[in-house]
């Protein structure tokens, strides 16, 4: 097996342990009935953005691996596009999920009773919507990469 074809297996790997937690992040908060619940599921989120922070960075370093040991890659409109793709979700990290996730941080922490508040609703709503966005991102950057269209 070549260099190359090694780093794309991990490359593979990377992309199914790191974007598939990353799909059902919202799935895991959106169950909790109680605060009890909210605070268990936000916990199990974070550690299941490890993966995704791993993953992901594992993509990033042996996609672009692959394009300097192929350099005809960077020609390649699929490959840039999806490179280009990429980056714009992972900005969303820092610049709009962050932002949007501390006041719940901030809710999960400080609030005491156990029913979830109501101030809980639209704060998650709007996170969600982003994060459902940068997955749409996502899977066109994995149906880019598996069908190479151009």
């Amino acid at each position: 097996m070549s260099l190359y074809r090694i780093i794309l297996l991990i490359h593979v790997l990377s992309a199914i342990l790191g974007m598939g937690p990353g799909f059902i992040m919202i799935y895991v908060v959106t169950r909790a009935t109680d605060m009890t619940e909210l605070r268990h599921a936000y916990l199990i989120r974070n550690r299941l953005h490890v993966f995704v922070m791993v993953g992901g960075s594992l993509l990033l370093l042996t996609g672009l691996l692959m394009g300097a040991m192929n350099p005809l890659l960077f020609q390649a409109r699929w490959y840039v596009i999806s490179l280009i793709l990429f980056l714009i979700a992972l900005s969303f990290g820092p610049f709009v999920l962050s932002p949007l996730s501390k006041p719940i941080k901030a809710l999960l922490s400080n609030y005491k009773g156990t029913e979830i508040p109501d101030a809980y609703d639209p704060m998650s709503k709007k996170l969600f919507f982003y994060e459902r966005i940068e997955s749409m991102i996502f899977i066109i950057v994995i149906v880019l990469m598996v069908l190479k269209p151009w």
